[in-house]
């Protein structure tokens, strides 16, 4: 079915008013090293902001014809869009949310052409050097709040939940709310939007009217998880590593609902930090929990994280199943530890500084056939390291699920082959048979074509 579109010129609201023709000019770039490919998708997922979609090649290909340019006017900037979202207008007028998420985005693809990839003063090579671009990108989008104690909780979860699931999270969302929490998640639907929209409840009850729903998202996933409407704070990282780093460093406790892939993707990196020597002994609060009917989603992800990680991995979280109100209880008390460790160390309360993230976790994966049948699956490292290289698989499966140019590489090369320690494919492929089998690979509605094969 033809989309319904609409042509619009729009001018920002007190934010990015001017930009040089320099920057106009990269921006317009339509060559491969360009960066207007990056800059048109992620606008256009902002515009089609609150629609449910978790195929970024289906989202592409639906609005082939949406254009974005820039159009440097005396006293500032505005943007032309051609063939854009309907559903983004109301009445003729862009949508106030919208609009703001759509110049966050020009925000963040220009400061990191400028500042970070294109300055010699950042060695995103080292391990330093990413974590130091991470900091830049978040204090530039505004995101740290230096007087504030810690507040933020990170939500992760996946986009395709059940409905008593997607309840669960907004009760969670809700307990968090009263008890003054702000909300951070991947800024998509499902069990990143319940959150949220039940925090909004218990601000407003609270009378707290400082609340915030911070999303941070990167151009390989925001086509296929666009951000939802309670998202009043957007930041694009580059990649997804450095967006995992960003949750870490600024999140102050995590909670963690029911999800398929990128949910493991996202708990297995956080447990790979965790399990650094230097990490063992920081208080760093992280709680699974869900509905009553999750208890088996639990269990095999706990069972997985066992046969994999060890024990040790077990003991850096808590399971708490249908009880959202001594989940938020819970993540209270571990936050007033969090505070006073970090007080006590002179440690900045909106960046955690202490955490040491090795260059494994750090340095972007391109989820290649020949890369994700390279993978070392094994026990014969260190367990922080296997953790990294099973992220790396979970991360490809992602792409191949959602992600554009996952979905066209599997088209034209086939299946992603995954080997490695035969106990380990066994948990594994067991893991994701349960994942199909319960539709948390897609929307509902969606029919789920693997992208992988387990070897």
């Amino acid at each position: 079915m033809k989309p319904n579109v609409v042509n619009i010129k729009v001018t920002p609201s007190g934010q990015l008013d001017v930009l040089s023709k320099r920057e106009v000019a990269k921006l317009l770039d339509t060559t491969q090293s360009g960066l207007y490919n990056t800059y048109r998708k992620c606008s256009l997922a902002v515009l089609n902001c609150g629609n449910d979609v978790d195929n970024a090649k289906e989202l592409l290909d639906r609005y082939a014809s949406f254009d974005i340019r820039l159009l440097q006017l005396e006293r500032g900037i505005r943007l032309e869009l051609t063939n854009a979202p309907a559903e983004s207008l109301v009445e003729g007028r862009m949508i106030q949310g919208i609009k703001e998420l759509l110049f966050a985005v020009l925000r963040d693809i220009i400061y990191v052409s400028d500042e970070i990839t294109d300055n010699p003063a950042f060695d995103t090579t080292s391990s330093e050097g990413i974590t130091n671009a991470v900091f830049h990108i978040l204090r530039n989008a505004d995101v740290f709040t230096s007087m504030k104690p810690p507040n933020l909780v990170v939500c992760w979860g996946g986009h395709s939940i059940s409905r008593e699931e997607y309840d669960y999270t907004k009760e969670v969302g809700y307990q968090l709310g009263l008890r003054g929490f702000d909300i951070c998640t991947g800024c998509g639907p499902g069990a990143m939007k319940g959150p949220m929209k039940g925090a909004t409840i218990g601000h407003a009850k609270q009378r707290n009217h400082d609340g915030r729903y911070v999303g941070f998202s990167e151009p390989g996933i925001i086509a296929a998880e666009p951000p939802n409407p309670i998202v009043s704070e957007l930041v694009i990282m580059p990649d997804i590593e450095k967006r995992l780093e960003a949750f870490v460093r600024a999140g102050h406790g995590f909670i963690v609902f029911p999800g398929g892939v990128g949910t493991v993707e996202e708990i297995l990196y956080l447990l790979g930090v965790l399990l650094h020597p230097d990490n063992r002994n920081m208080p760093f609060p992280l709680i699974f929990t869900g509905p009553p009917s999750s208890k088996e989603y639990f269990r095999l992800v706990d069972e997985f994280i066992g046969d994999t990680l060890g024990k040790e991995a077990q003991s850096c979280y808590q399971i708490v199943v249908g009880d959202a109100a001594h989940a938020a209880t819970e993540m209270l008390r571990e936050i007033r530890r969090v505070r006073k460790f970090r007080k006590a160390r002179n440690d900045a309360y909106y960046f955690n500084w202490l955490l040491n993230i090795e260059h494994e976790f750090q340095v972007p994966f391109a989820p290649t056939h020949e890369n994700m049948s390279s993978l070392q699956i094994h026990k014969d490292q260190p367990v922080n390291m296997l953790a990294a290289h099973l992220r790396r698989a979970f991360s490809g499966l992602v792409a191949g699920n959602v992600k554009e140019e996952g979905i066209r590489a599997v088209e034209e090369h086939g299946l992603f082959e995954i080997s490695g320690d035969k106990k380990i494919m066994a948990k594994m492929d067991a893991l994701l048979a349960s994942f199909v089998h319960h539709h948390r690979m897609k929307l509902p509605g969606s029919t789920y074509t693997p992208c992988y094969r387990i070897v």
